[in-house]
């Protein structure tokens, strides 16, 4: 990831004009599409929001705040590499797409794995959610995020510039990450019992191995 981002730095740097980069003087508003794309992916089922959810039940909606700001942190990020280096993205994520699915489904396997071997709520305590660090990171190999980067970036930035493209993402963006969150956290207090959170923790493993498995199935056809 380190690597990817000094790259990213070099040909965004060596542009004649950075500002443009910034605010097109000729931008236009984001239109209704842009924020019904950024709405379909952010609020729909995924890796992040999978996690999220599973963190509200075990760990309520505080502790799970770190976690949220690291997802929007890391798309946000994300994003704004994807809008500053478009061309050179799409010609390294034609090259990496599918190592990088790998790699992200993996690490996705290990955290259902983690999810379906949870404590009881007596044993709670003794684990910990997901910080702003790792959240950033973990969009670094979530293939959703970048797939939504770098269509954004694609579709909408060069007409409208990248301050309002980040500032529109993070408006949308936000709520719908945090609604994954609260309605898990909501859903942890009837969850109270050893065999409901369980079960809980069961299903949700079982659903992002499946995500898992569906992502790393397109990347490989």
């Amino acid at each position: 990831m380190t690597i990817v981002i000094l790259c990213l730095c070099y040909q965004f740097f060596s542009r004649p004009s950075i500002e443009a980069c910034f605010l097109n003087e000729n931008a236009d508003m984001l239109d209704p599409s842009f924020f019904s794309y950024v709405t379909v992916m952010s609020i729909t089922p995924g890796p992040n929001n999978l996690l999220l959810a599973t963190s509200g039940v075990n760990f309520g909606l505080r502790r799970t705040l770190p976690m949220i700001s690291g997802v929007l942190l890391g798309c946000l990020l994300q994003t704004a590499l994807a809008v500053l280096a478009l061309e050179w993205l799409l010609s390294w994520m034609g090259a990496v797409r599918v190592p990088l699915t790998v790699v992200g489904c993996a690490y996705l396997l290990w955290l259902s794995w983690k999810i379906w071997r949870a404590d009881a709520p007596a044993q709670r305590e003794k684990a910990h959610p997901m910080t702003i660090a790792g959240a950033i990171g973990f969009q670094a190999v979530n293939p959703k995020a970048w797939l939504m980067a770098t269509n954004v970036a694609l579709l909408w930035s060069a007409q409208s510039g990248l301050l309002p493209v980040m500032l529109g993402f993070g408006l949308v963006n936000l709520p719908c990450i945090l609604i994954w969150a609260a309605l898990g956290d909501r859903l942890g207090l009837h969850l109270q019992t050893p065999w409901k959170r369980r079960l809980f923790n069961s299903v949700m493993a079982l659903s992002l191995v499946a995500t898992t498995l569906w992502m790393l199935a397109d990347a490989l056809r």
